[in-house]
């Protein structure tokens, strides 16, 4: 059985009160995946929402049938796969443009995003400190990709030439 004492860890739910937590306890499972397991692949249907416990996950990008980049790697207490939770009336349903590899043996909490979302709609408090959390993650996460971008592209040798003059 999962205890609120499990999920005080998790970045995105940490400042909920015990009363959130015991509405969104009964909807979360705890999952195991071996090393180099995927949790989901670019392209699946995004019906979940997941939260890491222990291990690290690798966000994967396929560029190619023979390449793979790494985009990101969650560690212990953070979320990902945020796509679940933008279905709606105006996008029936959401795919995951990444692939969620284990780094290492994982443990990981889910959540289906249909059913977060609902639990969202019903008790704005508790929506408007996940949504608050979420957006810091986001904008670490964009930050980080858009300074990969910019040190990427200042090495190409045209770029380099220019950067220069």
């Amino acid at each position: 059985m999962l205890a609120k004492e499990d999920f005080r860890q998790i970045v995105i739910l940490g400042y909920f009160s015990d009363a959130m937590l015991d509405k969104v306890l009964p909807l979360i499972e705890l999952h195991q995946y071996d090393e180099r397991e995927a949790i989901f692949r670019g392209g699946d249907v995004a019906e979940n929402f997941y939260m890491l416990k222990r291990g690290k996950v690798l966000l994967e990008q396929r560029i190619s049938s023979g390449m793979t980049v790494s985009i990101d790697s969650i560690k212990p207490g953070y979320s990902f796969g945020w796509s679940s939770l933008t279905s709606g009336e105006l996008e029936p349903y959401s795919t995951f443009t990444s692939d969620a590899i284990c780094a290492e043996p994982c443990e990981v909490f889910s959540i289906n995003g249909e059913a977060l979302s609902n639990l969202l709609e019903n008790d704005h408090s508790m929506g408007y400190l996940l949504l608050k959390r979420l957006i810091r993650v986001i904008r670490r996460r964009l930050v980080h990709r858009t300074d990969q971008f910019v040190r990427l592209i200042t090495k190409h040798p045209d770029i380099e030439d220019l950067i220069k003059e």
